[in-house]
Parts: C-alpha cells; structure tokens; sequence
C-alpha cells in the first residue's frame, strides 16, 4: 500500500479495532472470514469500491452503501462495525480500501489462533507449505492459475495438503491466497503471510530446509546467527526433505541462502545450456 492518507486510514483502524479483535477470541474467525469475502467483492466491483472511497460522497451514504451491502449476509456486529469504519475514511487510491479490509481479515484470524494458542503452529505450517512448492514450478503456477476458477485453486490445494493435517485457520489463510489472487502469485502471498504472522508473533520464522534432520548445536547456531542479523527473536521451522540430497536451504522472509546439493546442480545446467 502506497500514499501516506491511506496508511494513516488503515493504521488507524487497526488500532482502532485491535482490542475488539483480541476481544472476540475464536469468533474473530468469522468476522475475519467475512472481511475476506468482502474485499473480494471490492475487487470484483470496481465500482462499489469508487463509491465506498469517493471523497465528494457525503459518510452517511458511504456506510448506507456498506449496510446496503451487507443486509442479507447474516454479518457479525464486528464486521459491520469495521466496514462502516474504514467506508468514512480517506483513502489515497480507490483500491487501498480492499488491502485495509484484507489486513484487517488477517489480524482477526490470527487473532483467533491467538485464542487457540496456535498463532506459532499456524506461521510454521504457513512457511511448510511455502517451502513445498518452492521447487515445483507446475505447482505453484496450478494455484495461481487465472484461468482456473478460484473452486478449482482451492480445491487442487486441499488435493496437495489435506493430508499434512494443517491447523484450520492455516487452511483458512491459504485458501485465501489461492481463492483472492489479487493480481498476486500464490506463493508470493503465502510468503507474505508468513511475514504478517510473524510480525504477529514479535519474531521472524526461519525455515531451514535440509536431507537430515539438523543436531541442535546446528539449530542453536542459525537461531543466534539470526537473531543477532535481524535484531530479534527467530523461530527455526526445520523442514526434511531428501530431495535436496545435502546442505541447507534457509529462508527468512523473503531472503532465501540455498547451499543444498540440488540447487546447485540446477544452476549447474542453467550455466551449461
């Protein structure tokens, strides 16, 4: 999101409504689930989002719009609250309204992880599933397909994942990511996700991908590496895989170190073609 109006717009909501959404424990996975639905009908009706963000309209008739909107969506309180909140705000461009409502869906779901005391569950299957298609090229274009229906996406994920067993609101997260595109790639938005969650957390999660399973004196000397490079906390997610048959893969946001024997073996034939 750029231009310091909507930043403030959303900044504000946020802190607005953060104690709320704390407040609401697990039912903030519906009020989140909602939001979700409705940035995508601001993306699909460019129109309705001119008129939530036109500054010559009066606010009473944008949150007239926002209820017009909602009344035969069974909306929770807190989602009608919010809604009506960011629809009298000033926004930059008449898209950044739609971001404010996604991060907004987003702070609510973690929120309910939160209540669930799975928020760190939930940032580490979010980065396993970034590193599983991080190498299948097919894959990760399936879940990004435009010409797909957003069913189909969704459907081709729980066809990968469903047998990992993820945590709810993980599955709830990355069924967004492949439903709403938003003009995005499937793994940049996951990627993304991991990030907010993160930053969530108070710390960053550092996935290390490797043949074996690392010993802890490994674990302890990449966990102090980057606390001390990135001036925080770091959580290891440590991912198995024999496919990349020696070294490590290590990704912190979206810096990504990949000294694995697979890899260089790739970039090995790219050199040679």
């Amino acid at each position: 999101m750029h231009g310091e109006t909507s930043l403030s717009s959303e900044r504000d909501a946020r802190k607005k409504f953060a104690e709320r959404i704390e407040q609401a424990g697990a039912q903030a996975r519906g009020v989140g689930e909602q939001l979700f639905a409705f940035s995508a009908v601001l993306d699909e009706k460019p129109s309705v989002e001119r008129a939530m963000t036109d500054p010559a309209r009066e606010d009473g008739d944008k949150i007239a719009l926002v209820q017009d909107l909602l009344s035969d969506s069974n909306a929770e309180p807190l989602t009608v609250e919010i809604l009506k909140d960011l629809a009298s705000r000033r926004w930059s461009r008449v898209d950044h309204i739609s971001n404010a409502v996604e991060d907004l869906a987003i702070d609510c779901i973690l929120s309910a992880a939160d209540a669930a005391n799975t928020t760190g569950l939930v940032a580490v299957e979010l980065s396993q599933i970034h590193s599983a298609i991080l190498n299948l090229p097919v894959v990760r274009q399936r879940l990004s397909d435009t010409r797909a229906t957003a069913d189909a996406r969704v459907k081709f994920f729980h066809d990968l994942f469903d047998d990992q067993h993820l945590n709810e609101l993980t599955v709830v997260l990355a069924e967004h990511a492949t439903r709403e595109l938003r003009q995005r790639r499937f793994a940049s938005t996951i990627q993304w996700l991991v990030g907010k969650a993160s930053e969530h957390l108070g710390e960053t999660v550092v996935t290390v991908t490797s043949a074996v399973a690392l010993s802890n004196e490994q674990i302890e000397r990449i966990v102090k590496a980057y606390s001390k490079k990135l001036n925080h906390a770091v959580h290891i997610n440590q991912v198995v895989d024999p496919r990349v048959m020696g070294g490590m893969r290590i990704q912190a946001g979206s810096e990504v170190i990949d000294n694995t024997v697979i890899a260089q073996l790739e970039n090995l034939k790219r050199s040679v073609r």
